[in-house]
């Protein structure tokens, strides 16, 4: 549940970058980092939420995040509840924990082969 919450919101954050919508700021397309980051946010957002290649999207979506938050927020102050950078930092965290931890359950096997009923029969049988 976690994962399908936060991957569902960080890609709701990417989308109003993208298109303007959800109460966001349209971003012209190209626009560094802003549309880029939206771009990873909505994508890795979107993976990290079904289920798909869940590790390297959570660990990409962290890595945005620590950017936002050291580029954007760490100069009006060093704490986050001096700079509210709280939500970059706790996606960052949040992403890099589903990075390290994320359990097989309930993710779509990505590169792996399924075996089919009949590879499973053994011959001559």
């Amino acid at each position: 549940m976690f994962r399908i919450v936060t991957g569902s919101l960080l890609a709701c954050h990417g989308a109003a970058k993208l298109f303007g919508v959800l109460g966001g700021d349209l971003v012209p397309v190209g626009r560094w980092p802003y549309w880029w980051a939206g771009l990873i946010e909505l994508g890795g957002g979107t993976l990290v939420a079904a289920g798909v290649a869940v590790r390297p999207a959570a660990l990409l979506c962290s890595g945005v995040m620590a950017y936002a938050y050291f580029t954007e927020r760490q100069s009006q102050g060093l704490l986050p509840m001096q700079n509210d950078g709280e939500p970059a930092a706790l996606y960052c965290w949040a992403f890099l924990a589903l990075a390290v931890l994320a359990p097989a359950a309930l993710s779509l096997p990505v590169g792996k082969r399924l075996a089919s009923p009949a590879a499973s029969v053994p011959a001559g049988t």
